[in-house]
């Protein structure tokens, strides 16, 4: 059992005994990567910050039902997955959402010559994260920068094994296609 593990086997023993402070704890300590898998489905701030709420909320509704025979994470992982697709439907069905109106990069070639900062390139990969398929774009988030294993993304995304390896595939090529159409020639300082 890692450190990380014991500690939120830790906190989620005291939030049963009813200590409300190890619950902001431990939202404190998941918040940011919630935010991340939210916005990854829902490519928007705002609804991400909604979903990840009901997440918390439901995390804690439910922590009884928690069987600490595997990662807290990933079952924390998939609940804010779930409840952003629901968040998803939900929308689409009040609304036609338009993803790329709101993520427009105008380029006009003239910086080819300037490196890019890496506050820039951040920006970029995000940018064109958000105009992939929302699976493809959870898929790499959870592979790349957080490091999780195929099984690991399987469990967490209740996706099949080879649909994990089949997006990771397709949106490796479909963000170097977007980062390619916003950048030009700088792409080669992010691959």
């Amino acid at each position: 059992m890692s450190r990380n593990e014991a500690f939120d086997i830790e906190l989620i023993n005291r939030i049963k005994a009813g200590d409300t402070l190890a619950f902001k704890d431990l939202v404190n300590a998941y918040k940011d990567v919630s935010l991340t898998l939210a916005c990854s489905v829902l490519k928007d701030n705002d609804l991400a910050q909604d979903a990840v709420q009901t997440a918390f909320i439901k995390v804690y509704e439910k922590l009884n039902a928690f069987r600490q025979d595997s990662k807290f994470s990933t079952w924390l992982y998939r609940i804010v997955i779930n409840t952003a697709y629901n968040l998803l439907k939900k929308q689409k069905n009040h609304q036609q959402i338009d993803v790329l109106s709101n993520l427009s990069v105008e380029t006009d070639g003239k910086s080819e010559t300037k490196a890019l900062t890496e506050q820039e390139q951040k920006k970029f990969i995000n940018l064109a994260l958000n105009r992939i398929k929302a699976d493809e774009a959870l898929i790499l988030r959870l592979f790349y920068l957080y490091e999780h294993t195929i099984l690991e993304i399987r469990e967490i995304t209740g996706f099949s094994k080879s649909k994990i390896k089949v997006d990771l595939h397709r949106g490796r090529k479909n963000m170097e296609l977007k980062l390619q159409k916003m950048l030009g020639n700088e792409i080669r300082q992010l691959l």
